[in-house]
């Protein structure tokens, strides 16, 4: 699980405020297929909120299982919303995609870009 600074705490819940729940926990609790979606979502988004029912004490739990197990940082509970932070990887470690001709591009494949 990553540990968050108090200033970067601070700055991710700012940044979390107007962002909608992308995942919801129902009354099945932390399914596999759940995971699934909260780590999708993570590599996608990086800062997610995650709406839950469920009993406190239910949801304590579920907010340390998804950070234990997806090594994300809870930012924020308050209620039944959860806020989830999961860095990106760096984009300037990947490669540039190398076009195979040398021939300029047309119109058409631009505007399809």
């Amino acid at each position: 699980m990553l540990t968050l600074t108090v200033l970067q705490r601070q700055n991710l819940k700012a940044r979390a405020h107007p962002l909608k729940p992308v995942v919801m926990i129902g009354n099945a609790g932390l399914t596999p297929s759940v995971m699934k979606e909260i780590a999708c979502a993570l590599k996608s988004h990086e800062l997610i909120k995650i709406h839950v029912t469920g009993e406190r004490e239910e949801r304590d739990a579920m907010l340390q299982e998804i950070c234990e197990t997806l090594n994300a940082a809870p930012v924020q509970h308050i209620g039944k919303i959860f806020v989830v932070y999961q860095p990106q990887e760096d984009v300037s470690e990947k490669k540039p995609v190398k076009r195979k001709s040398k021939k300029p591009l047309t119109k058409k494949q631009l505007g399809s870009r």
